[in-house]
């Protein structure tokens, strides 16, 4: 494989390799971490829910400012998964394997693992509580819970995985089935969906219908496949600079997009899809498949919905510049399980933590927060096995690329940041609180340019 360095060549993207070096070498090597001991205790300074990509990045950041003995993280995963990889794994890229690493070797050191779920908060008395009886409290809480796959919203699943032909790249338990259904296609319908909720990753529905479009002319089997994509959202992308180039692609390889239509039921034994016109409530369209790839419902995870840290729609309400809860001064949030107003991303996640461990250290002296966060994301649309448009944008739609270079032109070296070194970027330097998103690139780039 090319190596990226070959690809974009030039002294800034030099110098960028070697800044990231030094990240590396300035984290230490992470610890294996043996879970919960006898002697947890039952009060932390700063007390992390959740140990996915925000959760183990806080606490990662908060052991340098408290130290490790006074910080917890909650979490009864015993595998930690970098989900954006996903895509590839389903697509047949990338090994299932290559996704995943035991929790606790990516517990910071020293750090306390308690492995149990959140099942209550109480921020009025600064406490939660576990589902093994376990009261905890905390000067400082960081909610970083991440977001809830509901796949029994739609009926016939998730028991429908059982049969062949459908799969869904958003699950550990499903993402191999999608690649299984992409190699024993033969001709007939594949359809690609996105649900009528927020989802994490919103690019990801329909990169795997670009790769599956990619795989079937490799195989010689495109002419005999008829491609669907039925989107609940009246646009292909929010981000017109982009929408425009995926458009483009739409129309040249023959892709066909229908709008406001929400899948309802599956029909696995069948092989049918039950779709409803979200413009005519209540008109259905039931289409055959040959393969069916699911995007499920997602809603804030059932223990925020009815907290008191949780706005209407039951996600953590968080001041949008700051990440400080709107109500609870010593409470914040990170990730997906936020109403930040910007789509649920690890590139925004990292953003997000670099804001935050400021907004924190800034609060723990009695200051008021200064840094804002500018809604950061990126979605790396993946359109084929060797192409990536890499989408950067805030809070306001609006383009913010980090390359000196148009951003919404497929490229190959894109491809080997998405697939090769993102990964590495996320395991060696997010996990261990070293990447605080690519802001500083592009003040780089920019000056590189004056």
């Amino acid at each position: 494989m090319t190596p990226l360095a070959a690809v974009v060549s030039g002294p800034r993207v030099r110098l960028f390799a070697c800044l990231l070096r030094l990240g590396c070498q300035q984290a230490k090597p992470l610890q294996l971490h043996t879970g919960a001991s006898l002697a947890a205790k039952n009060h932390y300074e700063v007390l992390v829910l959740g140990g996915g990509s925000g959760g183990i990045t806080m606490a990662a950041r908060m052991k340098r400012k408290v130290g490790a003995e006074n910080v917890a993280i909650v979490e009864p995963s015993e595998r930690h998964f970098y989900q954006p990889i996903w895509t590839l794994v389903g697509a047949g890229a990338k090994p299932l394997a290559s996704s995943g690493r035991p929790t606790a070797s990516v517990i910071p050191s020293g750090v306390e693992w308690i492995k149990a779920r959140v099942v209550d908060l109480n921020p009025d008395k600064n406490c939660i509580h576990t589902d093994n009886d376990k009261e905890i409290s905390y000067k400082y809480l960081i909610i970083a819970l991440g977001i809830q796959l509901d796949y029994e919203k739609i009926k016939g699943l998730p028991e429908g995985f059982a049969h062949p032909q459908i799969g869904s790249n958003y699950s550990v338990r499903t993402v191999e089935k999608t690649w299984k259904a992409l190699q024993d296609f033969k001709e007939g319908n594949a359809i690609f969906t996105f649900p009528n909720t927020p989802v994490k990753c919103a690019g990801a529905p329909q990169k795997i219908m670009y790769l599956s479009e990619a795989y079937f002319r490799k195989t010689g089997k495109r002419s005999k496949a008829n491609i669907i994509f039925n989107t609940s959202l009246g646009a292909i992308f929010g981000v017109k600079k982009y929408a425009d180039a995926l458009q483009e692609i739409i129309r040249e390889r023959n892709l066909t997009v229908n709008y406001k239509q929400n899948l309802i039921e599956v029909r696995a034994d069948k092989q049918e899809a039950v779709f409803e016109n979200l413009d005519k409530p209540g008109e259905t369209q039931v289409i055959s498949y040959e393969m069916l790839h699911v995007t499920p419902p997602m809603s804030p995870p059932d223990v925020l919905k009815t907290s008191p840290v949780a706005d209407a729609a039951g996600w953590v309400d968080v001041d949008k510049d700051t990440l400080q809860h709107k109500r609870y001064p010593n409470v914040f949030g990170i990730g997906d399980c936020t109403n930040l107003p910007t789509s649920k991303t690890a590139a925004a996640v990292a953003a997000q933590s670099g804001i935050l461990d400021r907004t924190i250290s800034l609060i723990m002296k009695n200051q008021t927060p200064v840094k804002k966060y500018d809604g950061y994301t990126s979605c790396p649309l993946v359109t084929g096995y060797n192409r990536v448009i890499l989408a950067e944008f805030d809070y306001n739609a609006q383009p913010l690329e980090t390359f000196p270079f148009d951003q919404s032109k497929e490229r190959l070296s894109m491809y080997l940041m998405k697939a090769d070194m993102m990964p590495f970027l996320y395991w060696n330097v997010m996990l261990r609180g070293y990447w605080g998103g690519p802001a500083f690139l592009r003040k780089l780039f920019h000056l590189g340019r004056s």
